[in-house]
């Protein structure tokens, strides 16, 4: 029988009223679900798992809800997210097969376009029977998750999402939390040194819309962290760091043991440098030494 936990939404609440964010990390397989929850164990703290529509395509959305459900079954708090889905259908799914909380990413769209698909998903999200956490997307920040040699196309690191837009957008969609551009970009400098993040348009954002917001692009913004979630940043995405800590540390497991054949040997390390890389940013987060 599944242990009582609190909900994802009262985790999220908690975070921003204590000053502290709650760590949201994407998976691709089955080795860095283990080191995102093993840190999350160690560090006795909520932690969410993220899969993009290409994420999800490949790990499988009912095998990803199926290893989420056994945590919250173990009385862990994992939740499980739809990260970056782009279309009604997609986010339908997802809150369909349980998921914790969808974000409907119709930043590249035109204002009122992302209005009206944010506005059927959080519709839809209302009368599922469950409470489901809606986030909308304002401004364009990319959508890739890798190591950059600049500024990806179509992202205008001085177009930053304004405080009355946000407003305007909080209330004609009713999502629950909000993803500005403040200065953030998907993925992560070469070099591994993002933009700096506009602090002061995160607080104005904060104050105008009185939800929770959320950082996407959080890898290589460390130096922000602690003032963008003082500024009202409840949920820090990371997703290119463990990625690279992953790559690393495969290949080193491979360059150390060619003649290994055994998976759970050659990846073990794959494991560990994940965690050791998500216990890094939930400390930061939580403000834990």
């Amino acid at each position: 029988m599944e242990q009582k936990i609190k909900t994802l939404r009262e985790y999220i609440e908690e975070a921003k009223t204590q000053g502290r964010a709650v760590g949201h990390f994407n998976i691709s397989n089955l080795e860095a679900f283990h080191g995102i929850v093993n840190a999350a164990t160690k560090l006795n703290l909520p932690v969410i798992i993220g899969v993009s529509e290409g994420e999800e395509a490949f790990v499988g959305r009912d095998e990803i809800f199926a290893l989420v459900k056994a945590m919250k079954e173990q009385g862990k708090p994992v939740f499980l997210n739809a990260d970056h889905h782009y279309t009604f259908d997609s986010v339908k799914a997802c809150i369909d097969r349980g998921f914790d909380s969808v974000i409907v990413d119709g930043a590249a769209l035109s204002f009122e376009e992302n209005v009206a698909l944010a506005k059927k998903c959080v519709e839809y999200a209302r009368n599922c029977g469950r409470d489901v956490v809606v986030e909308g997307e304002l401004g364009y920040i990319g959508q890739s998750s890798k190591i950059l040699e600049g500024v990806p196309e179509g992202v205008l690191l001085d177009s930053l999402t304004t405080a009355k837009d946000a407003k305007r957008f909080v209330e004609e969609t009713g999502v629950d939390m909000l993803a500005p551009a403040v200065g953030n970009i998907h993925g992560m400098f070469k070099g591994g040194v993002d933009p700096r993040l506009n602090i002061e348009r995160i607080k104005e954002i904060s104050d105008a819309v009185g939800i929770p917001l959320v950082l996407h692009g959080g890898s290589g913004n460390e130096a922000d962290f602690a003032e963008a979630i003082k500024a009202g940043m409840a949920i820090v995405h990371i997703n290119t760091e463990i990625r690279v800590a992953y790559k690393e540390a495969l290949e080193e497991s491979l360059e150390a043991h060619p003649e290994e054949v055994a998976p759970y040997k050659i990846l073990k390390p794959t494991v560990e440098a994940v965690e050791e890389k998500v216990i890094e940013k939930l400390k930061l987060f939580n403000n834990i030494d």
